[in-house]
């Protein structure tokens, strides 16, 4: 059993030899659990890693994932869709719900800063007369469609580091908006350290390394090293159904979505709406190399991008949703599996090295995981194309497209009892 300083000194050799000993600058002015703190921050990193992350953000990108012949995905039309076919498949989902085999499960690690907001994204107040929150409405229809299926749904929700106390907070607050505290199971999101654009490791205190959370694709590992899959199972449960926090017009659960799931045979499924241009800035689903997978529209080839069939209709139109149906075994399988991380140029805020103070980085690496790049990993993918302005109207920004203004518009157009207030 090594002491505190032999723990400390073996790092700093190690730290000095790959450059990154700046992570020991205050060290000496730091207390006794601050020191163990900081010693078993630095321990957990993979340096390996982040020096393969930092040569693959600064070089040139591989397209090696990219061989492969592109062709169409195939699927169902929702829209189109014979209302007695409709009602078939959501009663088949129904019934499962009723038997408790689908969790929701809603990704909400990010904070609300890009919509002037000081809190965790799913506390924002999107203006509606009610003044609910975009937790408070995913919540409504949870509580909607439990009610209808005869039991709870288990609703899990992925934090991060920076939100997990103040989410937890605020439904304890709001008295988890009456669904009841053991029906929801909060959980964080795993997080990787961020670096500067030389490369080294900074600090965010001067007792922790600065780290930020490995994105929506992390949510594989943080469902089985955060103890939710065990969770599920202890519940019987066997599907989730994930989405985003910020659409504010998700059907949480959705059962028809969850009776073409089972129907399809698939270890997954997706929904998907249809884009409107050529060259729409959102990923799609489609097929390359026989496997599954989202292109971004900046990888497809404009013949492609404009390719259309005999009804008019894009052929590679499906666009991505981010609202997934996995099956648990495969979500479990999945945490096994090695996602390629992908860097991003982020703001940073850190304690210099040198003055000890807080600082700002405008250009330093955050680096994240996703979760579309999970799809290629299955051996088929089920596709259900939605209506896009039913299903999705997200919350990015503050004004324009995709602000709180449109998804307020396309939500009261639905919900018109919100207006009676």
């Amino acid at each position: 059993m090594f002491s505190t300083e032999e723990k400390k000194e073996a790092l700093q050799e190690k730290l000095k030899r790959i450059g990154q000993d700046g992570l020991l600058a205050f060290y000496e002015e730091l207390n006794e659990a601050e020191k163990s703190a900081l010693l078993c921050d630095i321990e957990a990193i993979d340096f390996p890693l982040m020096e393969r992350l930092y040569q693959q953000a600064t070089g040139k990108p591989s397209d090696a994932s990219a061989a492969g012949r592109i062709e169409p995905i195939s699927g169902k039309d929702a829209v189109s869709m014979p209302a007695s076919e409709r009602e078939r498949l959501y009663r088949i989902g129904l019934n499962e719900l009723a038997a408790g085999r689908m969790a929701a499960l809603t990704m909400a690690g990010g904070q609300g800063t890009r919509l002037g907001h000081t809190g965790p994204k799913g506390t924002y107040d999107i203006g509606l007369p009610s003044h609910k929150s975009l937790f408070e409405i995913q919540c409504c229809g949870l509580k909607k469609i439990s009610a209808e299926a005869g039991r709870p749904v288990p609703w899990y929700i992925m934090t991060s580091r920076s939100n997990h106390e103040e989410t937890a907070a605020f439904f304890a607050a709001h008295d988890y908006f009456g669904y009841g505290r053991e029906n929801i199971y909060f959980f964080p999101q795993m997080m990787i350290p961020a670096m500067d654009r030389e490369g080294r490791l900074l600090l965010e205190n001067k007792y922790t390394v600065l780290k930020s959370p490995n994105g929506n694709g992390g949510l594989f590992v943080s469902l089985q090293q955060s103890g939710a899959a065990e969770d599920m199972r202890r519940r019987g449960v066997a599907r989730i159904f994930i989405c985003n926090v910020d659409n504010c017009l998700v059907r949480m659960a959705d059962p028809l979505f969850l009776g073409f799931f089972e129907e399809s045979g698939e270890k997954a499924a997706a929904k998907s709406f249809l884009k409107r241009t050529a060259d729409e800035k959102a990923g799609v689903f489609c097929k390359r190399g026989g496997a599954p997978c989202v292109i971004e529209y900046t990888e497809i080839p404009r013949a492609l991008a404009e390719q259309k069939d005999e009804r008019g209709v894009w052929v590679f139109g499906d666009t991505n949703v981010s609202n997934y149906i996995f099956d648990l075994d495969t979500a479990e399988q999945l945490a096994d599996t090695s996602l390629p991380y992908h860097a991003a140029v982020k703001r940073l805020e850190y304690i210099d090295f040198q003055t000890g103070k807080p600082s700002v980085l405008p250009d330093g690496y955050k680096f994240e995981l996703f979760l579309f790049d999970a799809v290629p990993r299955l051996n088929g993918l089920a596709v259900l194309r939605i209506e896009r302005t039913e299903e999705f109207a997200p919350v990015k920004n503050l004004t324009g497209i995709d602000s709180a203004e449109t998804a307020r518009e396309m939500y009261l157009n639905i919900h018109k009892e919100e207006l009676l207030q």
